[in-house]
């Protein structure tokens, strides 16, 4: 039995560690930059007074509706499908550090999920997210100590956007990348990615807060996703210039996950 779990071990590792398998699980951090482009692009739309979803759904619907749309939903399945198998093969497989096969299996489970939702895009459906995190509210508001259930999500979800501020403003997101030679490039990825991870960040500290809110009042609806995150900065003094703000920055995430792509170490 332990030489079938070994052989397996094994061959997941070769699989992994193949040239082209590594290319094609790159195309995942591209069709994540995309993503981050669109859902910033609709934000800065919100904030001057348009209209449109500032989630995954709404990004995804954005890419289905362009020319070849289709085409490339089907790549960014496949993409994020071969990056989730990658990040949980390291993090099963990995070296010592148990930290860090611990985040690589929650990157491998967030990728998985993001696989899943650009499938049902890919194949003509469709998904909410803001309703989906209201639902799972309310599931744990049921629960017994749901309002602290909830509360603890709103503070996990607040940590990790901290911590997206953190990683940006110190650059530590250099950590993932091979050396891109300096120069230009060098400067985009150091600019695009400080703005973009504290941008990010924020929106995720503010989707905390809102899940924190939610358990406050015991009310699910006060928890509805990233769409209603991003929105209720608009909400808030100067609220446009906010808005439009880490718009912008989510757009230059989009831009560095596109670069990394190429850069990332894998």
């Amino acid at each position: 039995m332990n030489d079938i779990v070994d052989e397996g071990a094994r061959a997941a590792r070769q699989a992994t560690n193949h040239r082209w398998f590594e290319r094609v699980a790159r195309l995942g951090f591209a069709g994540s930059g995309l993503i981050h482009l669109l859902i910033g692009w609709i934000a800065a739309r919100v904030a001057l007074g348009g209209g449109g979803e500032a989630d995954q759904g709404g990004a995804l619907a954005a890419v289905r509706e362009a020319p070849a749309g289709g085409v490339l939903l089907w790549v960014c399945v496949v993409g994020f499908a071969t990056l989730a198998m990658f990040q949980l093969v390291e993090g099963v497989l990995g070296g010592p550090d148990l930290t860090d096969r611990l985040k690589a299996v929650g990157k491998g489970i967030l990728y998985a999920a993001l696989g899943v939702t650009t499938f049902t895009y890919a194949r003509g459906g469709s998904s909410d997210s803001g309703e989906s995190t209201t639902d799972l509210t309310a599931t744990l508001l049921q629960a017994p100590l749901g309002r602290w259930l909830v509360a603890a999500v709103g503070i996990a979800v607040a940590a990790v956007g901290a911590y997206h501020v953190f990683k940006g403003l110190t650059h530590r997101f250099l950590e993932d990348l091979r050396s891109s030679g300096g120069g230009d490039l060098g400067r985009a990825i150091v600019v695009t990615g400080t703005l973009g991870y504290a941008a990010k960040g924020v929106a995720l500290v503010v989707l905390g807060g809102l899940f924190g809110v939610a358990a406050w009042r015991a009310d699910a609806d006060e928890a509805a996703g990233l769409d209603a995150a991003l929105k209720a900065l608009a909400e808030q003094p100067f609220g446009t210039v906010l808005l439009l703000a880490v718009a912008l920055g989510l757009i230059l995430f989009g831009v560095y996950s596109v670069i990394r792509a190429r850069y990332a170490r894998m």
